[in-house]
């Protein structure tokens, strides 16, 4: 389905946007043609993340050149990368970021009513040519991308049709329409809270990337706590449920309840890259938690696991609690190394004690491509911290039993440490 495009504002905004861009030389635009990359992911990761960096630097003096160097960018991006392989995600993260922040930079350029119309057109255009796709997320950024609540609304008013035939109960009209949230973003905008929360009770299934717009136009009328029954109240097996628990946190921030936030989003909405990442960013969130008790209720949350919370505790300055967590689980011997060698001269207690559960582990046969050379750095570590403390022998007496007992079928560590340990 495709939708009608309000009308075309004839006036000298949208040539003097034309103008500007015509007499600048984008440097991106040299590589960003259709197919231009290889299946190669990395490259054109950093192209991308360089074409971000010459808009960036160009918003700085010009904000208007370097919105119509954003719109170049969304433009020419989705047929540059066809080829490149976006099986890991990477690439796809890559650009979400890139339209999250480019969308920033079109909004912030002051211009006519002709020139953004210019700008929204052309990037409607490239999200119904998108067809991988890659720029889906700009979407979610149509009524920012609008800036006034006037053009929000008539692009509201184009979109709504062809999105409630999308969304007919009658299968010989419903479809799909690359514009639906497009509608959704531009009502929120537009401040139609009403007509937003019917026409999402009009979709056909309960997806939280429609009904995340229903949750904000209650907010938006001040009904938080409706709000947060509105989301939980669309939770199924495929909703992602961090997500929702991280929009009902939010609400709960905003109106100052931090206790119950944490007591009831704190740990379900927080999600990184690591275990670490994880613990530091619910600690920014909830700042008066003593590190402590959040580091127990992310353990708790999580029985089986307790050894990857190492790092967490370590960082937290809580060493006693950090060997403790190594010794219940497993725990990566890499990251116990580290540990002991960097607190060898300010903790060689917990020195001693992380290099000889670095040993236990590998013993166990657990880490990630284990060499010969980890082996010594765990022994070397351990050793160090045991001649620090004056308990040498009874640590090689200890190491010495705890290899001989090693259940790995190769006996790795007595290949490498044997020689040593028999002295």
């Amino acid at each position: 389905m495709a939708a009608r495009r309000p009308p075309r504002d004839e006036t000298t905004g949208t040539k003097r946007g034309a103008a500007a861009s015509a007499r600048h030389v984008w440097t991106f635009t040299k590589r960003f043609r259709k197919g231009g990359f290889g299946w190669r992911s990395q490259p054109a990761m950093q192209r991308v993340k360089d074409a971000i960096a010459e808009i960036r630097k160009v918003a700085k003096t010009d904000r208007v050149l370097a919105a119509e160097g954003a719109v170049l960018f969304v433009e020419r991006v989705s047929g540059a990368l066809e080829n490149v392989d976006s099986s890991s995600g990477s690439i796809g993260n890559a650009v979400n970021a890139a339209i999250d922040e480019l969308a920033e930079v079109i909004a912030a350029a002051d211009v006519d009513a002709a020139a953004r119309d210019g700008w929204l057109r052309r990037l409607w255009d490239a999200q119904q040519a998108d067809e991988i796709p890659y720029i889906e997320a700009l979407a979610d950024q149509w009524g920012k991308l609008c800036v006034e609540k006037s053009t929000a609304s008539a692009w509201a008013d184009e979109l709504m049709g062809l999105t409630r035939m999308a969304w007919s109960p009658d299968p010989n009209l419903r479809g799909y329409f690359k514009g639906t949230v497009n509608c959704l973003s531009a009502l929120l905008a537009a401040g139609r809270h009403d007509e937003l929360l019917q026409l999402v009770e009009t979709a056909p299934y309960k997806m939280w990337h429609y009904r995340q717009y229903g949750v904000k136009a209650l907010v938006a009328q001040g009904k938080k706590a409706e709000a947060i029954r509105y989301a939980e109240s669309g939770i199924g097996l495929n909703d992602p449920v961090g997500a929702i628990a991280e929009a009902c946190e939010g609400i709960l921030l905003s109106s100052g309840l931090i206790d119950e936030a944490y007591r009831r989003y704190g740990l379900s909405a927080t999600y990184a890259t690591t275990y670490l990442a994880r613990f530091r960013a619910i600690l920014k969130k909830y700042p008066t938690k003593a590190p402590a008790d959040v580091l127990a209720d992310l353990v708790a949350s999580m029985p089986g696991d307790e050894g990857k919370w190492f790092a967490a505790a370590k960082d937290a300055g809580l060493l006693d609690e950090a060997i403790a967590l190594a010794r219940r689980s497993p725990c990566d011997p890499k990251t116990l190394t580290r540990a002991s060698r960097d607190h060898l001269e300010a903790a060689p207690e917990f020195a001693h004690q992380a290099g000889y559960q670095a040993l236990h582990w590998l013993a166990q046969g657990h880490g990630y491509d284990i060499t010969g050379a980890d082996v010594w750095a765990a022994y070397g570590a351990t050793m160090a911290a045991a001649k620090r403390l004056g308990v040498e022998p009874e640590t090689r007496s200890r190491v010495r039993a705890l290899v001989s007992a090693e259940t790995m079928p190769d006996r790795f560590l007595s290949k490498v440490l044997g020689q040593e340990l028999s002295r």
